[in-house]
């Protein structure tokens, strides 16, 4: 049962944004915030999949890249948008063909192939901002009623 009542017309898009230093608990913060915000916004049915998505990408952001993680979520009825960005150009080698193949790593993209209606990330160019890294994206679709 969700706490927030369910009003999200075809108008309705929002669009949060965090950043978070390099600290530990990143990952936490960044599971908290998404819930509270999804919750806020009567969006229950995607809590589970976007928090453990959101997990996975802020984690190996915090583990491979220096500096501070941004964190974007971006609704656009009936599609949530979770961006995540970090100070690592190097975008993360395309996972094993099956999870026993490759134990050590890689099971993020494969978690992320499983899970997630779309998604996808690109390297970003020091110019003109002086700092470069990647982004990694996510979409969640709502399934609509009668569709």
């Amino acid at each position: 049962m969700s706490l927030v009542p369910r009003s999200t017309p075809a108008s309705d898009t929002w669009e949060y944004c965090l950043h978070i230093p390099p600290d530990p608990r990143a990952p936490g913060i960044a599971r908290d915030t998404l819930r509270s915000v999804l919750t806020r916004h009567g969006l229950p049915e995607l809590i589970d999949k976007a928090v453990l998505l959101t997990s996975e990408l802020t984690t190996n952001a915090f583990r491979y890249a220096e500096g501070c993680v941004s964190v974007r979520l971006d609704w656009r009825h009936p599609v949530l948008r979770v961006s995540v960005c970090d100070t690592n150009p190097e975008l993360p080698t395309p996972f094993a063909a099956s999870p026993e193949e490759d134990m050590i790593g890689g099971r993020g993209l494969l978690i992320l192939d499983l899970l997630a209606d779309r998604w996808g990330g690109y390297a970003i160019d020091k110019e003109p901002f002086g700092v470069g890294g990647k982004l990694i994206w996510f979409e969640l679709t709502i399934v609509l009623e009668g569709n």
